[in-house]
């Protein structure tokens, strides 16, 4: 069963060998088929060291040897690479709107996945409806249940891993704080599996670093619309003191400010907008003005259904309303992310959690927003790129999370 760190992922100090394991097995998912003289070359570590390491990992079946390599001369060299059918993993994102879950191979292929809207209630409601989804994707998947080596929850919420609570910020739903650690332990006890949490956002950075972004960043941020961040620093998850590290908003409302010398108006930018940045709010807004726009079109024509993905069908069809909703949300984001772009000084910059199908035209704000306010030096060296993960970026984060723990123990 998990550690006594109460399941949540070792963002912590890993050892030599933990090191070495998560190097070495991520050049062979990298590079396979790739020789053990390859590996040795790449990370300078002695091949008589290598060739321990990858028999271990061969004898509990994790890399396979395939075919063999050109010579240049003596015994040809066989080759390696991951054998994706070696176990399974569970990926699931308790998100502030779906539940997402995904069972994937030890190469992050889904295998089963599954997706519903987030119950309203307390985080009772949640959690057994995440746990009854993680049921279906491993009924679904029909893999032999030892096979599967551990189960991630990424959780939308402030984490405090000293209390072992996760806390809600949308005070609309329910209860708003619950203990990570019931999730974790009645996870583990209806599926006899080690079940690991982390934050979402963090979550996801983890999934873009491993599987989208190239190897050698070591510096990037995940930006989860304008709730959360995800943080790697020189190629670690940075967490905090207690796992809360990454939220980019304030914690009160407008109301919130009062007392304090600035008016509210000046914390705008810091102010929690939602997964949407607002812009559903502010259509509706435009509308009951009653001013023209495709976006109640496809919305049925109903102010009550709007939702982010009819303002960006608007602005692809040249919508006015729709691409001045969404321009003005990219600068909106764009300060905060200028901010942290000077604060991280990273070389990637990764939009999510949803306005990322905005395409352009939200980057293209952010941009603007960045080349003003950030400074020259740290804005000359970022990427500022859309998520590659999509919707699933914290599911496969999740996943990926736990292979790490796997692998690393390995």
């Amino acid at each position: 069963m998990a550690d006594k760190r109460e399941g949540l992922f070792k963002y912590k100090a890993l050892t030599d060998r933990e090191r070495k394991n998560l190097m070495i097995l991520d050049i062979i998912r990298r590079n396979g088929p790739v020789s053990r003289t390859e590996i040795s070359r790449i990370t300078e570590i002695n091949i008589v060291t290598i060739s321990n390491y990858v028999n271990n990992y061969i004898n509990k079946g994790f890399v396979v040897e395939k075919g063999l390599d050109i010579s240049t001369g003596g015994r040809k060299p066989t080759l390696l690479e991951i054998n994706p059918r070696g176990g399974y993993v569970i990926g699931a994102d308790i998100g502030p709107r779906k539940i997402k879950c995904a069972l994937t191979d030890i190469s992050v292929n889904v295998v089963s996945k599954k997706v519903i809207d987030r119950p309203d209630g307390d985080m009772e409601e949640v959690t057994n409806a995440s746990l009854d989804m993680i049921q279906n994707v491993i009924d679904d998947a029909k893999v032999e249940k030892e096979k599967i080596k551990g189960i991630g929850l990424g959780i939308s919420g402030i984490i405090d891993e000293i209390a072992g609570t996760v806390r809600d910020t949308n005070g609309k739903r329910g209860k708003t704080s619950s203990s990570y650690t019931t999730l974790r332990m009645e996870a583990e006890k209806r599926f006899n599996i080690d079940t690991f949490v982390g934050n979402d956002a963090t979550c996801a950075a983890y999934g873009e670093k491993r599987l989208t972004i190239e190897a050698d960043v070591e510096n990037m941020l995940y930006i989860y619309s304008d709730v959360g961040c995800g943080i790697i620093i020189k190629g670690e998850i940075y967490s905090g003191t207690g796992g809360s590290a990454g939220e980019i908003q304030l914690a009160g409302e407008r109301e919130g400010a009062e007392g304090l010398p600035l008016p509210s108006d000046e914390l705008y930018y810091l102010r929690p907008l939602g997964v949407d940045l607002g812009m559903v709010q502010e259509a509706k807004n435009v509308i009951a003005k009653g001013i023209g726009t495709k976006i109640l079109e496809f919305s049925k024509g109903k102010i009550a259904n709007i939702a982010l993905e009819n303002i960006i069908k608007a602005a692809s069809e040249g919508d006015k309303v729709a691409i001045d909703l969404i321009g003005n949300a990219g600068i909106g984001l764009g300060t905060r992310v200028a901010y942290l772009i000077n604060l991280f000084n990273p070389e990637v910059v990764v939009i999510g959690g949803g306005i990322e199908k905005a395409g352009e035209l939200i980057l293209e704000s952010i941009w603007r927003a960045v080349r003003k306010l950030a400074f020259e030096e740290p804005a000359s060296k970022v990427r500022i790129i859309p998520s590659g993960l999509g919707e699933n970026a914290v599911s496969f984060g999740a996943a990926a999370l736990v292979l790490r723990e796997v692998f690393a123990s390995l």
